[in-house]
């Protein structure tokens, strides 16, 4: 898999974990975040596996910065073959509760995040007939309760794959879009609290998550197979089979799970 990929929001997490896999299966990655310390360390880690890694520290929620990311992994290589958009930051609390700001903030991250990277990564992905990936959650399929903010970015980025897939149909260019369930998180991730603070995410380990390297697997299996949704946890499969054939059972069920779904999140 002789590919050049580049793995947004990639320092830590399943971003990292992304990383990795395409690099053991023979890519080349540039990894991108905020945290030159996180990304310098990632690096050296990742450098085990292949010399083929290096990283650039910006912020894709800017243009130029985005664009900057693009033009480094041209200059680079002199191509791009894979765009993951993994970019992200979570929230909690309901939506009465929530300033204004958390709204802003979490769209920008998550939404406009994937989405500069993605229009100055596509002239590019025309020529290499590559795939462009979104990393999204089962919270993306249904609104849920307290999450009010993450939901809506990530159910955004359906309807932005789906008119990519549409308007580059002729190109060639794979679209994917994977619903991550309830992953394990590294030490001291954060969330943005309803007040705008941040907060830091429980320890998953004694939950039933799923393994940053079984979910990054599965992405590589989507790009591999250029498949467009793949879905990773049991209940967002009958999530998403439920919800558009009985919505309101599926409320009633959530309403009842309101306490069930609040405890799992933090």
């Amino acid at each position: 898999m002789d590919k050049v990929a580049i793995v947004t929001g990639s320092s830590r997490g399943i971003g990292k974990g992304i990383a990795k896999e395409l690099l053991l299966a023979g890519s080349k990655v540039i990894l991108n975040g905020r945290n030159k310390d996180r990304l310098k360390a990632t690096q050296l880690e990742l450098l085990k596996i292949s010399k083929d890694v290096h990283y650039l520290c910006c912020d894709v929620t800017n243009t130029d910065e985005s664009e900057r990311l693009i033009n480094y992994a041209i200059d680079m290589y002199g191509r791009i073959d894979i765009v993951v958009n993994n970019v992200g930051v979570s929230s909690r609390g309901t939506v009465g509760e929530s300033q204004p700001e958390v709204f802003e903030r979490v769209m920008k991250s998550n939404f406009i995040g994937s989405v500069l990277p993605t229009i100055h990564a596509m002239k590019f992905l025309r020529k290499t007939r590559g795939s462009l990936v979104f990393i999204s959650s089962v919270a993306g399929i249904r609104g849920l309760p307290g999450l009010a903010p993450y939901c809506a970015s990530k159910m955004a980025l359906r309807s932005l794959a789906e008119s990519i897939r549409i308007e580059e149909s002729d190109s060639g260019i794979h679209v994917g879009l994977v619903y991550v369930g309830i992953t394990e998180i590294e030490h001291n991730k954060e969330s943005i609290s309803a007040n705008g603070s941040s907060v830091i995410l429980d320890d998953r380990s004694n939950k039933k998550a799923q393994s940053i390297h079984y979910v990054a697997k599965k992405v590589l299996q989507n790009i591999k197979r250029r498949r467009f949704i793949t879905t990773l946890s049991t209940i967002g499969v009958i999530n998403a089979i439920m919800q558009p054939l009985f919505p309101m059972l599926v409320e009633r069920l959530i309403i009842k799970s309101k306490k069930k779904i609040g405890e799992k999140s933090k």
